[in-house]
């Protein structure tokens, strides 16, 4: 427990006496002809990394994203590879997606920029890719642990929406024994300022010789949810780590590193 990766289709089209296919225009309205070419413009707005495909339908509604020089509103709109999508003044063009993973040391925080130039976890990922990458949740400065990366918004906003219950396991260190009464209470519930809490699940460390050491399994996203319940319990806590999130683990990812997600991982998060 947390002691937290062409060619067209031309069937059916006339060919010329070359028996090369006729050239085809792009658009120049909202009404993009399904077909093999053609891609929804809300998953072409997600894929520019812009946001997800549902806040993509909201902006379509809104009236601010343009094809080829025209506004569409339409949700069922589709476009081709060679249209020109903007995004208000912003031309937007899709990216390759990114999935990486960080075993992120103490003393980095998750934001993807801070004007004070503390120590930030972009810093450990900067040479992963040249596209924009955003942290997936977060972890304080003093949380070691997993933290996925991704350019992936209908991913990102899927693994952080409470809805899908998404797993996350710690391994904490408290400055004392975990009393049984307190064990069975973080079990049954606790009543926090923003709520009742409780563990999915909950142990104490096998190969710890004392009972401060717990594995806890959550699947709350709640701001700092680890540290405030044994801390309402009149508990400190001197060690957290995020150990697994969403089934994915540190095995073979010393802290301080990162690696890419792998087309199975990210088809299992993709499944969630």
């Amino acid at each position: 427990m947390e002691s937290e990766k062409s060619g067209r289709n031309y069937r059916g089209s006339a060919r010329g006496k070359t028996g090369a296919p006729p050239k085809r225009k792009p658009v120049k309205t909202n009404r993009a002809e399904p077909g093999n070419d053609t891609i929804r413009l809300n998953r072409y707005i997600a894929n520019a990394g812009i946001c997800s495909r549902r806040e993509a339908d909201e902006l379509i509604k809104a009236g601010v994203i343009r094809v080829n020089g025209e506004v569409v509103t339409s949700l069922g709109t589709k476009v081709l590879p060679g249209d020109k999508v903007q995004y208000e003044n912003q031309t937007l063009k899709t990216e390759k997606k990114y999935y990486v993973l960080l075993n992120k040391p103490k003393d980095f925080i998750t934001t993807t920029d801070d004007p004070f130039e503390r120590k930030t976890v972009m810093n450990l990922i900067k040479s992963a890719c040249r596209e924009r990458i955003y942290p997936v949740g977060r972890l304080d400065k003093n949380t070691t642990g997993l933290l996925l990366f991704t350019n992936d918004g209908d991913l990102a906003k899927k693994l952080t929406h409470p809805r899908h219950r998404i797993q996350k396991i710690y391994h904490v260190v408290l400055d004392k024994h975990l009393a049984k009464h307190d064990f069975d209470s973080v079990l049954k519930g606790i009543q926090l300022d923003d709520g009742l809490i409780k563990a999915d699940k909950l142990a104490y460390v096998k190969d710890s010789q004392n009972k401060n050491e717990i594995g806890i399994e959550l699947h709350s996203g709640r701001n700092r949810i680890v540290r405030r319940i044994f801390e309402s319990l009149g508990y400190k806590v001197l060690k957290l780590d995020r150990v697994s999130f969403a089934g994915l683990t540190k095995k073979d990812l010393p802290r301080g590193t990162w690696r890419y997600l792998d087309q199975k991982e990210i088809s299992f998060l993709r499944m969630k």
